[in-house]
């Protein structure tokens, strides 16, 4: 009896808060023939991308409603409204999402007021639910259909607000031709990087090489000691660059990475971070076939930026990365003990890390909540 009461209490609460939002639906309609009257004048064009926002926003509100009584998360699959005035009202228009979401609206006017039927449930399951549970030890059987009203109004809002195949195949073009520019941009960007540290590191030190041997074959045979001098300052200088070219080929792909695998690169990185990092590795990937290259990698530099900002702008002492291998791909977690408040727009590098693991289809989430602690977590798929 008790858990019958506590199910028909949460189920109640959810049919309240879907009549209160159907109820701001009904004050919604003036806002939508406003917006029909005022697009029609042709002057106010302008308000239908704002109020097809405000849908999308309350629909969004309903499948956040409905998943936390349901425990699975509805997809949305919208088409970005921007660009100017044209473009917009075209997005709005055509958008299947806004169909589905218009669609959703019309039928919740019906079946929104669900609670109606919960609420003259109340005062009968109480009393016949009580003799048959408290007299008779049997099973409740009117308070349950509270909450069976709570899985229709759900099954309902969630089919209703299911986006069509043809929603989600045209949200994913937008996804990949947005992770397409992100890649291309990341890509310019490494290359300028690089670009970058050949023309300032090895190719300067190259030249300085370069005019060392042309003066002591020149003070070869009239000062042979300045000639050996010039000869070990060109042989430091060569070792310099060379050491340069490392660190440029390191930033490509780390040798390390071909050496020791993703495990023991990290391992590295932890030793080597300032911090007292444990790394543990779960799922068999050691033992199991290795990641493609460009999947390490990217798991690679994440767990360097993440290790690197908790110890330069986290202000902390230990951390945690943890990497797993899952049946869909990689997961990587690292998680810092520091002040947390990461912000990607600050320049702390986690916008390449973003952009890079994007470019390979794969998710990044990022929890760093004032105080800490910070929490980075890469998705990244790939084939077994």
């Amino acid at each position: 009896m008790g858990k019958a009461l506590r199910q028909a209490g949460r189920a109640t609460v959810h049919l309240v808060l879907a009549a209160v939002l159907v109820f701001g639906l009904y004050l919604f309609i003036t806002v939508l023939l406003i917006t029909a009257v005022a697009t029609l004048a042709v002057v106010g064009a302008w308000m239908l991308p704002e109020t097809v926002m405000l849908i999308r926003r309350i629909a969004g509100a309903k499948r956040h409603m409905t998943a936390a009584w349901t425990g699975r998360r509805i997809p949305e699959a919208y088409q970005t409204l921007t660009g100017p005035l044209r473009q917009r009202l075209r997005t709005a228009v055509l958008d299947p999402g806004t169909r589905i979401d218009l669609r959703w609206m019309v039928a919740s006017y019906v079946y929104g007021a669900l609670v109606f039927l919960a609420l003259p449930l109340w005062p009968l399951g109480l009393v016949v639910d009580g003799v048959w549970c408290g007299l008779l030890r049997r099973a409740p059987v009117v308070l349950p259909l509270i909450t069976r009203l709570a899985d229709l109004e759900a099954a309902w809002s969630t089919a209703l607000l299911r986006p069509s195949p043809q929603a989600l195949l045209a949200a994913r073009v937008e996804e990949l031709a947005a992770t397409r520019a992100d890649a291309i941009s990341a890509h310019e960007a490494e290359l300028r990087r690089i670009e970058r540290d050949l023309h300032d590191g090895a190719q300067a030190r190259l030249v300085a090489l370069s005019m060392r041997i042309g003066l002591a074959r020149r003070a070869y045979d009239r000062d042979p000691q300045m000639a050996r001098r010039l000869l070990a300052e060109a042989q430091d200088q060569a070792e310099e660059a060379l050491t340069e070219l490392r660190q440029v080929v390191r930033g490509i792909h780390p040798p390390i990475l071909t050496d020791r695998g993703l495990a023991g690169a990290v391992r590295a990185l932890a030793a080597s971070s300032g911090l007292e990092v444990t790394v543990e590795v779960a799922g068999g990937l050691e033992e199991g076939p290795r990641p493609p290259a460009a999947v390490e990698a990217a798991a690679y530099f994440a767990v360097a930026e993440a290790l690197t900002n908790a110890a330069k702008h986290g202000g902390g002492r230990r951390a945690t990365v943890r990497l797993e291998r899952l049946r869909s791909g990689l997961r990587t977690v690292v998680r810092d003990d520091g002040t947390g408040g990461a912000d990607e727009s600050e320049g702390t590098g986690l916008l390449g890390v973003r952009r890079r693991v994007a470019a390979l289809d794969g998710s990044v989430q990022v929890s760093s909540p004032v105080g800490g602690p910070t929490v980075i977590e890469v998705r990244l798929p790939c084939v077994w």
